[in-house]
């Protein structure tokens, strides 16, 4: 165990590692502050708190079942000369239902149907947020920990950066989740997110691999240019001296 946190090589996978689960949490994020945007503040804080909390969990059972988890990648149905596994259909599932949550959430604020009450206890309406997080939780933590097995040898360093990982995306969740609440576009253009990861996911899991750097790069333009629309709008309501 010394040996390996003294070695060159094992930092290197680690920070490499941590880097990529960081980058693959993103989506698991934009999700999380999507999701809980249509429940009362304190229910939203310990769904996003439930939701990380499981993500961890899951990602750290699915280390502890190396053996499983190759099982996964292996062929267990061909339709049409293409061959599937049991990774490639949770992964079409998955995206499946990130594109119809996102679809229906779009329509909903698109018809700006007011909630009865921000304040009013809701516990079915957290209820169907924890199960939509657990569901989400499994497709991500999947494709993640299936990506850093193939990244790294040891069982340590994978944990370490799972950990480190799950630590940033719980940082940075709440200011993620507060400011998507607070700038209606901003959500929309969230939601837009959503459907492209949810397209890559069922791109993925038909064998045709779209690159996550294009993905991520779409997704930091876009809130690039979203962030500045959020400041000039800021700008503009000042009162002029």
């Amino acid at each position: 165990m010394i040996e390996l946190w003294t070695s060159p090589e094992a930092w290197a996978a680690l920070l490499t590692l941590t880097a990529l689960e960081i980058v693959l949490g993103i989506d698991n994020v934009i999700f999380l502050s999507v999701v809980v945007s249509r429940i009362p503040q304190p229910q939203a804080k310990r769904a996003r708190q439930i939701g990380l909390a499981l993500a961890l969990v899951f990602r750290i059972v699915l280390l502890s079942l190396l053996v499983w988890l190759i099982g996964l990648t292996q062929v267990v149905v061909t339709v049409n000369g293409i061959a599937f596994s049991w990774r490639d259909i949770i992964l079409i599932g998955g995206g499946l239902f990130l594109i119809a949550k996102a679809t229906h959430e779009i329509h909903a604020e698109v018809e700006a149907r007011d909630p009865v009450s921000d304040d009013a206890p809701r516990p079915r309406a957290f209820f169907c947020v924890i199960i939509q997080i657990i569901v989400i939780d499994v497709v991500f933590s999947l494709d993640s920990i299936i990506t850093a097995i193939g990244m790294a040898q040891d069982l340590q360093i994978m944990i370490a950066a799972v950990v480190i990982a799950c630590l940033i995306m719980y940082i940075s969740s709440g200011p993620v989740a507060t400011f998507v609440a607070e700038h209606p576009t901003t959500k929309m253009l969230a939601l837009a997110f959503l459907v492209l990861i949810g397209v890559a996911l069922v791109a993925d899991g038909f064998k045709f691999h779209i690159p996550l750097g294009y993905i991520h790069f779409a997704i930091a333009f876009s809130a690039a240019v979203e962030l500045f629309n959020v400041l000039a709008k800021r700008n503009r309501k000042k009162p002029v001296n």
